[in-house]
């Protein structure tokens, strides 16, 4: 991070400035959605739909384990930030050791409580309605996932501490090293070696165990501009309550979409079929194919998501410095590009969900086999139609969030973000589903994007006059 760098958010033109640094996170961000799909793709094609109801069944589980990592990788990457910002280079490495002695103790700690009691947390996110074959699908994926979670937290909390110490271009280049890895042994494993869902998991521990050697090589090179340090390898309480608090946004915010994953398989498991607009009526296993629909439409939506995600992680450098130095004009402009641009994104995802659900869905199942799959593709397709009803919209609730992210206000951050989830969401999902079965479940993703998206707005409208009366107020 060089001061010509740091200078250059102030003076350099906007969209260059978007330009240049949103470019590596969305491709780093894609790449990561985009293993999920095409993982999921290769189960449903070599496995079978009750896989991919499996694999959906376990995204609370993942979500729980994500929220952790995120915690300490983006507490980490932003104090690492902070203190090169302050010029103080060992204080960051102090930092990058606590991180890591921090991931391995988490890490560890997930790993031996999951599997001990493993069969036990799938009943509870499955709602004790999944079918004996979902669950054993899910178990066995779980099962090789929880072997490797230690390096899948070093790996993404490294990966983080390499973008946050200068080299995002790094950090994008081992993020697309995985998912490149991941793309080749998949089919290997899956269709060649008959591991079926097994190998789709072990495709990934390897993938990232790969990943984590990159990692671990860059921050032992004398080349990075921070390394490890032998002395630096132990637990600072100071800088280990640092790392967490910073941390606590997207901890919250991973812990909701794992409650939020964990009640939607619940509201499927138990009412899908039930409501008259349902496309699958209930019967026995049509519950599981609601779950497996859901997870096929929950990768999809992530795909646009994680790209706004990554334009966000572009806009961050420039309207937190220009913020700082109360260049408001800059902060306004950076702000409305990254929100055309966001949801220009999002309207992309709303008409492919719109005009081509079924082709989507069938990327993930093969519906020509009929039975279960083409069922489930039924499903998928009326849910992307009523899921993404209002998806235009939600790119400017995404870029909002993360801007009073950036600009320090963690509070309007956090409630921006976490009352679509937990104020919103979690009644509808309660309620409409009892009425209305799976239908229910779809409508209240739209009916819970629409409130969050006013509630957004109204908190955009007032963080913009808050700036124009701070500007007048220094021309006086």
């Amino acid at each position: 991070m060089s001061k010509s760098t740091t200078l250059s958010l102030g003076t350099d033109n906007i969209g260059k400035l978007l330009f240049n640094y949103a470019i590596p996170a969305i491709i780093a961000m894609t790449s990561s959605s985009l293993y999920h799909i095409i993982d999921s793709a290769f189960v449903g094609h070599g496995v079978g739909g009750a896989a991919i109801a499996g694999m959906a069944i376990t995204m609370p589980i993942m979500n729980i384990s994500s929220a952790f990592g995120a915690m300490v990788g983006v507490g980490a990457g932003a104090r690492i930030s902070l203190r090169l910002g302050e010029g103080n280079r060992a204080a960051a490495e102090k930092t990058l050791t606590n991180a890591i002695l921090l991931n391995i103790v988490i890490g560890l700690t997930i790993m031996a409580v999951m599997l001990l009691f493993l069969d036990e947390i799938l009943m509870v996110f499955s709602g004790g309605k999944a079918s004996a074959e979902t669950l054993e699908y899910a178990r066995e994926f779980m099962q090789i996932i929880l072997l490797g979670n230690v390096i899948t937290h070093l790996y993404l909390g490294m990966n983080d501490m390499i973008r946050s110490s200068g080299y995002p271009r790094k950090a994008m280049y081992i993020t697309l090293t995985t998912f490149a890895i991941t793309i080749i042994l998949n089919p290997l494993f899956i269709f060649k070696f008959g591991w079926g869902i097994r190998g789709s998991a072990a495709a990934t521990v390897i993938a990232q165990f790969v990943a984590f050697c990159i990692a671990l090589s860059h921050f032992s090179s004398r080349k990075s501009f921070i390394r490890f340090k032998r002395e630096a390898f132990r637990f600072d309480r100071k800088i280990i309550a640092a790392i967490l608090s910073i941390g606590l946004a997207p901890f919250l915010m991973n812990l909701c979409a794992s409650t939020v994953a964990a009640f939607v398989n619940s509201a499927m498991l138990r009412y899908g079929g039930m409501g008259v607009s349902d496309i699958v009526p209930r019967e026995s296993g049509a519950a599981d194919l609601y779950v497996g629909a859901y997870g096929i439409v929950n990768r999809v939506i992530l795909l646009f998501v994680m790209i706004i995600q990554g334009l966000n992680q572009g806009m961050q450098p420039i309207v937190g410095y220009n913020y700082g130095a109360r260049n408001y004009g800059r902060v306004r402009k950076a702000l409305f590009m990254t929100i055309g641009v966001g949801m220009t994104i999002s309207t992309i995802g709303f008409l492919l969900a719109q005009i081509f659900p079924e082709s989507i869905a069938r990327i993930f199942v093969d519906s020509a086999k009929g039975g279960d799959e083409s069922l489930m593709v039924q499903a998928a397709t009326q849910g992307m139609h009523l899921v993404t009803m209002m998806f235009p919209l939600v790119g400017f609730q995404i870029v909002v969030g993360g801007f009073f992210q950036y600009i320090g206000k963690a509070q309007l951050a956090i409630i921006t973000s976490l009352t679509r989830q937990l104020i919103f969401l979690l009644p509808l999902l309660w309620t409409l589903p009892r009425m209305l079965g799976a239908y229910g479940v779809w409508i209240s993703m739209p009916i819970a994007d629409s409130a969050s998206i006013l509630l957004a707005f109204s908190f955009f409208v007032w963080q913009m006059r808050k700036m124009r009366s701070e500007e007048l107020r220094l021309r006086r």
